[in-house]
């Protein structure tokens, strides 16, 4: 297994990973829809697909999200539920964090719900500090917004 970057082959597993999570937990939105319609926006936007490639499929995937001036969401992470307990999501954190600060990122944030505890207490494990706890004005399904400050 290997973490690729904005491989366009795994496109349909970014977007299949994440809408079987988020069924499981939540429900779909207009903003999944549209992403799902065109993922590779994300890339063409000055934003980065990580996946963990198992074969010829992605098991794990996440993505930093380009808001200009340096800013970076963290977003749409999901693993796999037959690959879930290896320790895949901290791979997937690490190697966007890593990322944003080859890139020189300046802020990197990430938006969640507090139900998610086991996805709260790995963004906690490294280095994510709540920032904000409510109602997400983007997203229903989202009730807390966390960041990390890349060193300079």
């Amino acid at each position: 297994m290997q973490i690729v970057e904005n491989q366009k082959d795994l496109l349909e597993d970014f977007i299949s990973l994440n809408e079987e999570w988020i069924s499981k937990y939540f429900e779909l939105e207009k903003s999944d829809f549209e992403l799902a319609r065109d993922p590779e926006k994300i890339i063409r936007s000055g934003g980065y697909i990580f996946s963990i490639r198992y074969k010829q499929s992605a098991v794990g995937v996440c993505a930093l999200f380009s808001e200009g001036n340096g800013i970076y969401e963290l977003a749409r992470m999901a693993v796999s539920p037959k690959f879930q307990g290896k320790g895949l999501g901290s791979k997937l954190v690490l190697a966007a964090i890593q990322k944003a600060k080859e890139i020189g990122a300046t802020r990197l944030y990430l938006i969640s719900n507090t139900k998610l505890e086991t996805a709260i207490a790995l963004y906690k494990k490294h280095g994510f500090q709540t920032e904000s706890l409510g109602q997400h004005p983007l997203y229903s399904r989202a009730n807390i917004t966390m960041s990390y400050h890349p060193e300079r």
